[in-house]
């Protein structure tokens, strides 16, 4: 692999670009959901609130704590994520040291290192105001103590207790540790088995406390069937730009390196201790929870890209065990560094090419629109809840935001206002249909409109003036 000074020197520095663009870009609308969710005076209400969402409430309840502890700010928001990103490393990093065998403990720490720090998957999610950060340290910590049990070294209720947290971050956590329950339950380990599902019950109780809206037609309404796009977006996640011949290339390049890049031994592991790592790395339970979703998705869908980043720590510690355990030869270790330092360099690129500074992350921009449009007011967007939570956010307004139907009550009401703003952010086309109603509005009303954000990207900003047609 690389000397381990190089390998500290590269995972800070993607560690530390995350840290100084972590304000980079404004929220988009998940993140102002998370906000609108967490940042709020009671914990009652945020309980209460949550019984119409689609995730379970952990993650909304440490950032609400977390909220009145420090503040409530965009920055914030995403330090916690960025904290845990740093937290789920570390854990990885130590169950691939705990799993390597003798004389590769190293290798497999360097390895665990630079995926779990600078992959695109967990450098996405590192400055994100959503629970994808902590539910991969939560579940690290969860194979973590589940590896422990079965080395003789812990106890199962830690296991349990680890599971329950993941559970309640995320219902993926739920869905993979049922799977490791199941699994564990057919290899007759009975107490690691009975610890998950004991720390599936909180989880169970908040979904009979939610069911009305879980087992609604909206809840997951922006989830569609499995086609070949999920695997493509998934697979881009995790190895950046063109997934595909990224992978095709990569597996060309580990088979050059089976056939001629290995030492004579080779080093690589037998069979038992291979079919050791995928179990207790957390492999095999995680295949067997990607395998039911993907199958009930054609029923109900429930698989999306995003809320696979839950496999990162089980694929990240085998991959590390297994790499460490090679021998490679001098073609093999100029072979491995070129394709490393390819790879480092697209992570570079493809990691921080939405989040770097004026960049705009998920095609969303409400902060442009809100700083473009601050103190002024008769201010209607289709989606007014998410612009005032980017005003909130900003500190730019104190006059809300109205929908539609407050449009149509303002322009019944005399006098009418001489001027009026439209807003919406997303992808062109989608902000032109959903502001088209709007326009039709004042436009029957006398007024013209200008666009007034020609220079922003995924924001469409309208000027309407009264008594001009």
């Amino acid at each position: 692999m690389m000397p381990r000074l190089i390998m500290l020197l590269v995972c800070s520095l993607f560690a530390i670009k995350a840290l100084v663009l972590i304000d980079a870009t404004g929220l988009w609308s998940d993140e102002l959901y998370s906000v609108g969710k967490s940042f709020q005076p009671s914990l009652t209400g945020l309980l209460e609130m949550l019984r119409n969402d689609t995730h379970p409430p952990l993650y909304y309840i440490v950032l609400w704590v977390w909220g009145q502890a420090l503040a409530q700010t965009p920055l914030t928001l995403r330090l916690m994520s960025w904290l845990a990103y740093l937290a789920g490393a570390a854990l990885v990093m130590r169950q691939s040291a705990a799993m390597a065998s003798l004389g590769s403990t190293r290798t497999a720490v360097s390895v665990a290192a630079l995926l779990m720090i600078c992959s695109p998957y967990p450098i996405r999610f590192s400055v994100e105001g959503k629970s994808y950060a902590l539910l991969v340290a939560l579940v690290a910590l969860s194979w973590w103590c589940r590896r422990r049990w079965l080395d003789g070294s812990g106890a199962a209720w830690t296991y349990g207790l680890s599971v329950a947290l993941a559970a309640l971050t995320h219902f993926y956590g739920a869905f993979l540790f049922a799977a490791a329950a199941g699994w564990d339950g057919w290899q007759r380990r009975w107490p690691l088995a009975r610890a998950a599902l004991i720390g599936l019950l909180p989880t169970t109780l908040w979904i009979v406390y939610a069911s009305t809206y879980l087992f609604s037609s909206r809840s997951g309404s922006w989830i569609g069937f499995p086609d070949f796009a999920l695997l493509e977006d998934t697979l881009a996640r995790g190895l950046g730009w063109w997934p595909l011949p990224r992978l095709l290339v990569m597996l060309a390049v580990v088979l050059l390196l089976r056939r001629r890049g290995l030492t004579t031994d080779g080093g690589e592991l037998d069979r038992s201790a291979r079919w050791r790592l995928l179990d207790r790395s957390g492999l095999i339970p995680s295949g067997l929870m990607v395998l039911a979703v993907v199958l009930v998705s054609f029923l109900k869908p429930l698989a999306f890209s995003r809320y696979f980043v839950v496999l990162v720590p089980a694929v990240v510690t085998w991959l590390a065990v297994e790499t460490a355990a090679l021998s490679f030869n001098r073609l093999g270790r100029r072979l491995l560094a070129v394709m490393v330092s390819l790879l480092l360099l697209g992570w570079w690129f493809h990691s921080f090419r939405e989040i770097r500074a004026g960049g705009v992350r998920e095609q969303s921009n409400f902060r442009a629109v809100s700083r473009l449009t601050a103190g002024m007011t008769e201010r209607f967007s289709p989606r007014p809840r998410l612009f005032n939570l980017s005003d909130r956010m900003e500190g730019v307004s104190q006059v809300p935001w109205g929908d539609e139907d407050e449009l149509d009550d303002r322009l019944n009401v005399f006098p009418a206002p001489t001027v009026i703003w439209l807003a919406a952010s997303g992808p062109e086309p989608v902000m032109r249909r959903r502001l088209l109603p709007l326009e039709r509005r004042v436009s029957q009303a006398g007024y013209r409109c200008e666009v007034r954000s020609a220079e922003l990207a995924n924001a469409r900003v309208l000027l309407c003036i009264a008594g001009e047609t």
